[in-house]
């Protein structure tokens, strides 16, 4: 399984000069924990950082800072990990972990963004197909039951 087949495609993307301020009410709009930061190359997004509701509240908010006033670039972390559409799942998990990093912007071979895999998604694949496992062993025990009673 590729990052393509788990990657969620809808993207809240902002600009490095829009304010913390509306980068947290399209959080909250959208319901989601991170918004990514983007140039656009003639129509193509490029993702150059990614700014997380955590950001917000320690660069920000903790600091009495004035989120209308600060820009997403100002607070976007300086390394922005991001991994191609191709990669296999669990190749992309393993670098999660080794980068710390907890969303993973997703982009095509041009670089241009096609989606994001986070760690919410990782998990429920995971506890999913853990699940459908242990639905497994029970099946087996009563198949054998049926079958050698």
């Amino acid at each position: 399984m590729t990052v393509s087949d788990l990657c969620n495609r809808e993207l809240i993307i902002v600009q490095r000069d829009e304010t913390a301020l509306k980068a947290a009410k399209l959080m909250r709009k959208h319901h989601v924990g991170d918004v990514i930061v983007i140039e656009d190359n003639n129509g193509s997004h490029i993702p150059v950082g990614i700014v997380t509701d955590r950001d917000i509240i320690v660069e920000i908010i903790a600091t009495d800072l004035d989120p209308a006033v600060m820009t997403v670039g100002d607070i976007m972390g300086k390394e922005l990990f991001t991994v191609k559409e191709s990669a296999e799942l669990f190749w992309a998990i393993q670098y999660m972990r080794s980068k710390t990093v907890r969303r993973l912007p997703i982009v095509n071979e041009a670089g241009v963004l096609v989606g994001i895999l986070t760690l919410d998604d990782v998990l429920a694949l995971l506890s999913e197909e853990l699940l459908n496992l242990a639905k497994l062993v029970g099946y087996g025990q009563k198949k054998e039951i049926r079958h050698r009673p």
